[in-house]
């Protein structure tokens, strides 16, 4: 398979690529004002909130041009909590551990507007509505659970933050391939429970007492009817034939071992000894592509980094584009796929 890099600003690389050319999106942008990257042009810093999620969706309208019309689009962002300037670069930070997403050096205040010291942001949902707005269609919320999040300074104040989100957007049609990542069922039953839907039904559940007596339950008129179709075909397996046709991933699993060889969605931070900024961890994108990517597909980061989505891409038998303003970054990216991907190019 082919890797190629485009150095420059992710927009304006965006505008020179072909029309509907991209069948999978799978990146993490710039978080806002954690950090200055030392870069002319980056994202990320601008002064208002307000002016970070018009600067993203002007990026993803550009992404939603590229992409196919059964393209997918999978974002991580993760959250912050307005606060001052600070004084500790994450450089200096992560000379103190091995986490490479301690964010520490403030680029400047966030504090401003409706945003008051402490206040959480709540940009993955702003921006996600603001895409929704734009046109996209917000397919899914997915929680990443970080087992391994560092401490932070919450204190008295609230609850320590390990878990970032990832959107699942798309434009017309999208392509998702349910099988790749379909999970093994936990303890399958000979019968499918009558409220499946709920997850808490057994052979004797109230449900099917009810209808052997010829009555329907409050809960039977509601949400938790049968579903004719889907529990006729169930009810028609033998215990074997359930438990190899599993369920379909869910939006949060705390561990995805069967199909990816490793803990998926609940997945520790990534360490990369040469970066002291957020690597994006292989096992967040590999469900991504496996479900959003057809084989032989062209998968795009538009915020290329240290090339993760690269590296995964190219494993799984998908050509990928990265976009990425940083030389220095480039070049990490290069000493990590050169030895990975035997087609690799660069193009600037």
């Amino acid at each position: 398979m082919t890797v190629t890099i485009l150095q420059g600003d992710a927009l304006e690389v965006l505008k020179g690529m072909d029309a509907e050319s991209v069948d999978c999106v799978v990146t993490s942008p710039p978080y806002w004002g954690l950090r200055d990257y030392g870069v002319d042009g980056q994202m990320g810093l601008e002064r208002t909130l307000g002016e970070h999620i018009e600067a993203m969706v002007a990026v993803f309208a550009e992404v939603h041009r590229v992409l196919k019309p059964t393209g997918t689009c999978w974002v991580n962002y993760g959250d912050c909590y307005a606060t001052q300037k600070n004084g500790r670069s994450a450089a200096d930070t992560k000379k103190l551990s091995d986490d490479d997403r301690t964010f520490r050096d403030k680029a400047f205040s966030t504090v401003g507007g409706t945003l008051k010291p402490r206040d959480l942001c709540l940009i993955p949902h702003r921006f996600a509505i603001a895409m929704q707005e734009a046109g996209w269609w917000v397919r899914s919320d997915i929680t990443w659970g970080k087992p391994n999040a560092m401490p932070d300074s919450s204190g008295r104040y609230r609850p320590s933050t390990a878990s970032e989100r990832i959107f699942l957007f798309h434009k017309e049609t999208p392509y998702y391939d349910a099988e790749a990542v379909r999970m093994p069922s936990a303890g399958a039953t000979d019968k499918m429970p009558d409220n499946w839907d709920t997850g808490s039904g057994t052979h004797t559940s109230i449900h099917r007492l009810a209808r052997e007596k010829g009555k329907k339950t409050d809960k039977q008129r509601g949400h938790s009817r049968r579903h004719a179709g889907f529990n006729d075909r169930w009810d028609g397996m033998t215990k074997a034939e359930q438990q190899a046709n599993g369920r379909l991933l869910r939006n949060y699993e705390p561990d995805l071992t069967p199909i990816c060889g490793q803990e998926v969605w609940d997945i520790p931070t990534a360490s990369f000894s040469e970066a002291h900024f957020a690597t994006f961890p292989p096992a967040l994108v590999m469900p991504c592509i496996m479900a959003g990517c057809p084989e032989g597909g062209m998968v795009l980061d538009p915020f290329g980094g240290a090339g993760t989505t690269a590296l995964v891409a190219d494993r799984l038998g998908r050509d990928c584009t990265l976009i990425e303003l940083n030389p220095e970054y480039i070049e990490m990216a290069r000493k990590r796929i050169e030895g990975d991907c035997p087609m690799f190019t660069e193009v600037t």
